[in-house]
């Protein structure tokens, strides 16, 4: 058995490893771009308290 080949497919498209990594810059980018915002609002006091007690048994 050969070992695959490196570099550009025969196709003349890019190595899957090289569209993997823009997929994933890209998938990054949009669920910042989503849920920046609600990840940076502030835990609510009941939340906390769940957690805290939850924490302490």
């Amino acid at each position: 058995m050969s070992s695959p080949r490196e570099g550009p497919a025969p196709s003349g498209q890019p190595p899957k490893g090289a569209a993997d990594a823009a997929f994933n810059i890209w998938l990054q980018r949009g669920l910042h771009a989503m849920f920046d915002d609600v990840a940076n609002e502030p835990i609510p006091e009941e939340l906390r308290r769940l957690i805290e007690r939850d924490r302490n048994k």
